[in-house]
């Protein structure tokens, strides 16, 4: 098949190959130029430059914006590193904080039991609650401190306020509290200012009943109770709580120990009471008449047998 020699690529050919004869002059005119090393050049330059130049922003503003991209997109990396980081901080000052307060509380705790004004007679002994076996029929807590310490049974135990329980039951390394409001305690309570005295029976509530009450009319919702010291058993003048009146209408006692957060107890020694030797020993044992001496009793056994 025959070429018409009047198609479009006869005048396209020697148009192109013109236009690439120009851009090579032109490129090498640009070349020879920047070259040449001329006074007279150099202005020529910087006139072309001035000239040239401001007209090509339009062509830097694409790789402008592109290079702002990529500098906010290293930005926001390095502020999102910066944030995990805060994040992480931010958990880590919470459990200091968390342990700031426990801290806060225990001192405060010991703060309270150092404040407690007591008779300089007694001596203590602070131990730190370890277990806490409270139920609807058993209230006590175990102590960290026991014979080895000195504990005895029947010791009083307070905490920061007042009076929590006794000791009932001591191992070597431990021993246990029975609170005041076990169904087993009894303690003898004098209220304050009438002087009535009482029994504080523990009834598994958290408010004791009061009982044995000599002139109830005298006791007053919000009087003062404290022990007596009757038996032995407990030192005199140890704060208890108040007087407070029960939904059943009976004159309960409102403890003053924050049986909620009971963290520290002090063990007061009582040397001047009789160890207790069983748990029996709390309940007071009747009193035997006297042996008679040998001597005495001989001459009666011989009256005896005789008649």
């Amino acid at each position: 098949m025959a070429r018409d020699r009047n198609g479009p690529e006869q005048f396209t050919r020697p148009l192109r190959r013109i236009l690439v004869g120009g851009l090579v002059l032109l490129l090498l005119a640009v070349f020879l130029l920047w070259r040449i090393d001329s006074p007279r050049v150099e202005r020529f330059r910087a006139a072309l430059i001035d000239r040239l130049v401001p007209s090509f922003d339009w062509a830097m503003t694409p790789v402008t914006k592109v290079a702002g991209m990529i500098d906010d997109f290293q930005s926001y990396t390095r502020i999102y590193e910066q944030n995990q980081e805060l994040r992480r901080e931010l958990q880590q000052m919470k459990a200091w904080k968390e342990a700031a307060l426990q801290l806060e509380q225990k001192n405060a705790r010991l703060l309270d039991l150092n404040q407690v004004r007591l008779d300089p007679k007694l001596t203590h002994v602070t131990g730190v609650v370890i277990a806490d076996s409270g139920s609807p029929f058993r209230q006590s807590v175990l102590l960290n401190v026991g014979a080895r310490d000195g504990i005895r049974d029947g010791w009083a135990t307070m905490d920061g306020i007042g009076l929590v329980g006794r000791i009932s039951g001591v191992g070597r390394n431990t021993a246990r509290v029975i609170l005041l409001t076990d169904s087993n305690s009894r303690i003898p309570v004098i209220v304050q200012p009438s002087g009535q005295r009482a029994l504080l029976s523990g009834d598994n509530s958290p408010a004791p009943p009061l009982e044995f009450l000599d002139k109830p009319d005298l006791v007053r919702p919000g009087d003062r109770v404290v022990t007596s010291g009757d038996g032995g058993v407990f030192p005199a003048d140890l704060l208890v709580g108040q007087v407070a009146q029960g939904p059943d209408r009976r004159m309960r006692v409102r403890l003053a120990a924050d049986y909620g957060r009971l963290e520290f107890l002090r063990v007061l020694r009582s040397h001047e009471l009789e160890p207790i030797s069983d748990p029996g020993g709390l309940v007071a044992a009747p009193v035997m008449p006297p042996l008679l001496p040998a001597a005495e009793a001989e001459p009666e056994t011989a009256e005896a047998a005789d008649g």
